[in-house]
């Protein structure tokens, strides 16, 4: 099986806070990482999957970040031309928004969460724990149209979403997040853990599931854009 070419989309506007980024790239095999803040774009005609990292901006803040609205055509446009597609945390979020979803300013959440698999035959969860490490303060009021959930958490119903017909999924939990990053993660984010710990989570497992489905559709499936 040929491994396939993934672009990164970096989304994080804070310098300080780009180690999710780095993280999330470094589990990404055979990745290109472009910066979107900084009007980096892809390059969708080389592109087998694109994965659209989290960020400390917010979808709605239009205003002091223009480029979120760019990204949400780019979101359309991956939809349209069927390139697979997985959206992270501020991923999730604008991917549902691009669509004719919503987004809301929520209490943060920074702690392992345990989550509820709607589809127990959804492969981009297979081998992975129900507890997931979250750090965020927006949530996905509503999904975006053609999104169906299909994880869900005792706070936060439409915690994982999947579009459908088109192959884009989103979660909003971090799959980078391991027990490495624990010391980071509670000095920026106060990350806090209970009975459940960094120390019982595979989230990582999710971006080896992403990758194998975007090998196991090939470039044959593309479309055309519209």
């Amino acid at each position: 099986m040929t491994e396939p070419t993934l672009v990164v989309v970096r989304n994080e506007v804070d310098s300080a806070c780009e180690f999710h980024c780095d993280a999330l790239e470094g589990l990404v095999p055979n990745a290109q990482a472009v910066d979107y803040p900084a009007d980096e774009r892809p390059d969708l005609e080389d592109a087998d999957g694109v994965v659209l990292t989290g960020s400390t901006a917010g979808v709605y803040e239009t205003d002091e970040y223009p480029w979120t609205e760019d990204q949400k055509r780019l979101v359309r446009e991956l939809v349209d031309r069927e390139i697979p597609t997985l959206g992270v945390c501020f991923g999730h979020q604008i991917a549902n928004a691009a669509l004719g979803g919503t987004v809301e300013a929520a209490e943060t959440t920074s702690r392992p969460v345990e989550v509820t698999f709607e589809d127990g035959d959804e492969p981009l969860f297979d081998g992975l724990s129900p507890v997931v490490p979250a750090t965020h303060g927006d949530v996905v009021t509503e999904p975006g149209d053609e999104m169906t959930v299909i994880a869900s958490a005792d706070y936060y119903r439409a915690f994982a979403t999947r579009h459908r017909t088109a192959p884009l999924w989103t979660v909003q939990f971090h799959p980078e997040y391991t027990a490495d990053l624990r010391a980071r993660l509670e000095a920026d984010f106060d990350w806090t853990e209970d009975e459940r710990s960094l120390d019982d989570v595979n989230a990582t497992r999710l971006v080896e599931n992403f990758t194998a489905i975007v090998a196991e559709r090939g470039n044959g499936e593309r479309s055309a854009p519209l």
